[in-house]
């Protein structure tokens, strides 16, 4: 008799299930500092891979970051690639805004929470530059779809919860770049546990900033010998230079781009 009766869960226990099955998996996560500073928007992550990344760029003015499982993740990445160029394209480069992003996201993210089998195992945050700190936008989504504005810091992933308090005890608003990386690392080092505090090397980071001062395209990593630079505290380096690195710049003839065909035997 009692095999054959219907299983039945509560609605409100499934989102629970639900709820804690996604936050698990969450905190599992490396965490990722999200923190304003005197010329933009600073990312820090403790990811060691250089393939994987957890900070990628989205538009001109827009950068993305996630802790959680990167192929849910990176799907939802690529489908904000593909929602900011369609409506870029489709009406103008500035109709594409953090907000209509992390309303896009939102949608998802809420009708895999509610409809699917299992939640994304997921939390993102969706930043813009603005011209000036007082314009930035800086949105964090959960699992459930759930959006929050943030503003000077968010902190997700494994840790949180301390990093955060850190950041609300230390930051503040106009820290240099190099002063707010310095900030950022050192919380990413502090152990949840309460043990004594990891030295994370530049190897072991993915550090991005929106820049406001860069033409069209604010994002850029940051890596190597200028990480290192900003990172030390000997160091008198406090920002990112205005110009890339020569290394960092594709040469236009080997950009396929840039290429024209070949006129007359010159090319143009």
């Amino acid at each position: 008799m009692t095999a054959g009766m219907p299983f039945y869960v509560s609605p409100e226990q499934l989102m629970k299930d639900r709820a804690d099955f996604a936050r698990k998996g969450i905190a599992r996560g490396r965490s990722v500092i999200v923190l304003a500073y005197d010329n933009g928007i600073a990312f820090v992550a403790e990811n060691p891979s250089r393939a994987l990344h957890k900070v990628s760029e989205i538009y001109d003015r827009i950068a993305f970051a996630a802790v959680g499982k990167y192929n849910e993740f990176e799907n939802l990445r690529v489908a904000g690639v593909r929602y900011a160029d369609l409506r870029g394209y489709s009406y103008d480069r500035s109709d594409v805004t953090a907000r209509g992003l992390a309303n896009a996201y939102a949608q998802t993210l809420g009708t895999v929470f509610t409809q699917e089998s299992k939640p994304y195992e997921v939390e993102i945050v969706v930043a813009e530059v603005g011209t000036s700190p007082d314009t930035d936008q800086v949105y964090r989504l959960t699992y459930d779809g759930s959006v929050a504005d943030e503003h000077g810091f968010v902190a997700m992933g494994g840790g949180a919860e301390q990093i955060e308090t850190g950041l609300r005890e230390q930051w503040r608003a106009g820290l240099h770049l190099s002063e707010a990386l310095t900030l950022a690392v050192g919380l990413l080092g502090t152990d949840p546990a309460g043990g004594p505090a990891r030295e994370l090397s530049s190897s072991q980071l993915e550090v991005a900033v929106l820049d406001r001062h860069r033409p069209r395209r604010t994002f850029r990593r940051i890596t190597g010998p200028l990480l290192e630079r900003l990172l030390s505290s000997e160091d008198p380096t406090r920002d990112v230079p205005a110009a890339d690195d020569a290394s960092s710049v594709r040469d236009a003839s080997t950009n396929p781009q840039t290429q024209r065909p070949e006129q007359d035997g010159t090319p143009t």
